[in-house]
């Protein structure tokens, strides 16, 4: 076994870094649009009351309200005395479902990413979502993967689709769910944008086996991978297969609630659901190879907003010890979102 290597710079005794994710601002373009933006773009009434109940009773009642939570989330990570922090994707509202390619949610991306940006400097890794990239939106009427968004996201706010920082026997490293999981978006690939894509899918996937071949025995290494639909794909992978005993933990966002990956675990292994919108067929084809997330030893860093059900989120703060000679430690801080509604 070779020697511990020393603790990376600024980061002698516990390194603590302050985890979020889902932030989801709504800068001035994307609330002028409106919080029912999305539903007026359904064409089918039964769909769009479906739609706005879900909303409505569980999932989030005002999405575009909850931009004060990003002040709450800086300041409480400040007097928590975070050294470090980490975003795991979904920066922006993303009300047109076209990601970075979108004015608006550039807009609102540019926002959060600056005030991020502005607090935490070089102490700070960006993780890249789905809504960075764009889908489909819930019953599949528009929206879609954008080639212009992966430039504006890699290029324009300059998001590494890989990246690995060292914080003394811990390797952390951080993937584009999206581009792993590429597969279960073929729907929503421009047929003459498809060819790109994945090319840029093999090469995030080369990256990442470079990321981990050099680990030693005697490391661990950290995943962050924002949806976890992309984890049964990593497990395929033999660099990922190989080291699948040194992993720690696996941070993932996406479901913003504990909740969902409660439920998650229980319904894992059913059947996939092609008839409820592309949305649903998404998810339930993630939860048929859900039992496989165990073996990555997943944690969810739920949403700043949580769920409307919840009334609230929060955010993550992660303790390491550089040197591995204890535990890592896990804390949720809870967030309280606002119950008014957006005004217009």
């Amino acid at each position: 076994m070779g020697a511990v290597p020393e603790p990376a710079e600024g980061t002698a005794g516990r390194v603590r870094l302050a985890l979020a994710s889902d932030i989801h601002y709504a800068g001035p373009r994307e609330q002028a649009r409106g919080e029912d933006a999305d539903l007026l773009q359904i064409p089918n009434p039964i769909q769009r009351a479906a739609l706005r109940c879900w909303r409505h009773r569980f999932w989030m009642r005002h999405p575009l309200g909850n931009n004060a939570l990003l002040d709450r989330f800086l300041e409480q990570a400040e007097q928590a005395e975070c050294t470090h922090a980490i975003v795991n994707g979904d920066y922006a509202a993303d009300t047109a479902s076209l990601g970075l390619s979108d004015e608006g949610t550039w807009e609102s991306a540019c926002l959060c990413v600056h005030r991020l940006r502005k607090v935490f400097g070089d102490r700070l890794r960006l993780v890249i979502g789905d809504h960075e990239l764009g889908k489909l939106s819930f019953f599949g009427h528009y929206g879609g993967l954008r080639l212009a968004s992966w430039e504006r996201a890699t290029k324009g706010l300059g998001l590494a689709p890989v990246w690995v920082w060292d914080l003394g026997v811990y390797r952390l490293i951080a993937v584009t769910s999206t581009l792993v999981a590429l597969p279960m978006f073929r729907r929503d690939m421009l047929p003459e944008e498809r060819p790109l894509w994945e090319h840029l899918r093999r090469v995030h996937l080369e990256e990442l086996a470079a990321a981990l071949q050099p680990l030693a025995p005697h490391r661990r290494w950290i995943l962050f991978c924002h949806d976890p639909t992309a984890l049964p794909f990593l497990a395929e992978l033999p660099a990922v297969r190989q080291h699948l005993d040194q992993v720690a933990l696996t941070v993932i966002g996406h479901l913003h609630s504990p909740l969902i990956l409660w439920k998650s675990w229980l319904l894992a292994g059913m059947p996939r659901v092609r008839r409820l919108g592309v949305s649903v067929e998404r998810m339930s084809g993630a939860l048929r190879q859900a039992a496989v997330w165990k073996q990555f030893r997943v944690r969810l860093c739920p949403s700043l907003a949580g769920i409307q059900l919840e009334r609230g989120g929060g955010w993550v703060e992660l303790e390491l010890s550089p040197a591995g000679d204890r535990p890592f430690g896990w804390r949720v801080h809870k967030l309280r979102r606002e119950s008014a509604r957006v005004h217009r």
